[in-house]
């Protein structure tokens, strides 16, 4: 979008990714030994790139004069024999600091978007049915990392129960045919399970059931 400038509907963000959950980003790269520290230092200078018009975008910005190449592909190699500099996405910045390369400056941080052109956005039928979709993606989502834990709590232990566990607004309580027992379910972030059963077990809770979750939709 940022390159092409595209006039668009931007309807959700949609956070995912393999590796981690941080923004992609777009930063401009040189090698650990060059003497370019800043932009500044780019004046003159050739840069390679896949986004040319948002590096160029950027160097106007800083008043700054360099050639900007369009790269078709392993652009951290080309540096130093072929190009001063590149302008590379990245995640973590793995990639990068293996062909020893240093970040100096970040031109944007990106994360994947449902976007829609604004014709298809102003039909209320397609607009129904993208916000229906976004809403079940954005529900699958968040439901990483996340579990379902219920189990059978004592009425006379349910208060120290209750105030152990935390929920994404108030846990669950259920009667149970017998009525000196209750059921109680919650969700919770799958990492904290394993800490938090041994506690709900010594304030009472017993018949403990953990179960993935597919969507969580506030």
């Amino acid at each position: 979008m940022a390159e092409a400038g595209v006039d668009v509907v931007d309807m959700a963000e949609l956070v995912y990714s393999k590796a981690t959950s941080q923004p992609y980003r777009l930063v401009l790269a040189v090698p650990e030994d060059s003497d370019i520290h800043t932009v500044k230092d780019l004046e003159g200078k050739r840069i390679a790139t896949e986004l040319v018009q948002v590096t160029r975008r950027y160097l106007e910005k800083h008043g700054v004069s360099a050639s900007v190449e369009f790269s078709w592909g392993a652009t951290e190699v080309k540096v130093p024999h072929l190009v001063d500099a590149i302008v590379e996405g990245t995640e973590t910045g793995s990639t990068l600091r293996a062909h020893r390369l240093k970040i100096i400056d970040t031109l944007l941080e990106s994360t994947p978007r449902w976007i829609a052109n604004r014709a298809s956005y102003a039909d209320d039928w397609k607009r129904r049915k993208m916000e229906n979709i976004t809403l079940l993606l954005r529900g699958a989502l968040d439901a990483e990392g996340m579990v379902g834990l219920k189990m059978n709590v004592p009425r006379a232990s349910l208060a120290a129960v209750l105030e152990a566990l935390p929920a994404m607004k108030r846990p669950t309580v259920s009667a149970l045919s017998d009525d000196d027992w209750t059921a109680v379910e919650t969700i919770l972030p799958e990492k904290t399970v394993r800490d938090l059963i041994p506690r709900l077990k010594q304030a009472g809770a017993e018949g403990f059931v953990e179960y993935p979750l597919l969507k969580v939709i506030p």
